[in-house]
């Protein structure tokens, strides 16, 4: 099970790490880390200072729709947290 988890969280953190380098003008510098504790997942997102904008959206639309397909992953694991961090 935990192979399982482990490699669903992987598959996260690259479809963070694509959708985020579609998005943003210097795809060179998009960096994804993912952090594992007991019950949540942390995936930090990094990107160049001017493309921040970019990955926020309006009004934070753009990383709302980021954590929204994280969300779906969230009930697919059963209730483990999974936490998108903006940098």
């Amino acid at each position: 099970m935990a192979q399982n988890r482990n490699n669903t969280d992987q598959d996260l953190a690259g479809l963070i790490e694509y959708v985020a380098k579609s998005l943003v003008d210097d795809p060179t510098q998009v960096k994804v880390k993912e952090r594992n504790s007991s019950n949540a997942t942390v995936i930090e997102l990094k990107v160049a200072q001017p493309d921040t904008g970019r990955i926020i959206g309006k009004g934070g639309r753009v990383a709302n729709a980021l954590r929204s397909l994280l969300r779906v992953a969230e009930a697919e694991n059963r209730g483990r947290r999974i936490i998108l961090k903006i940098q």
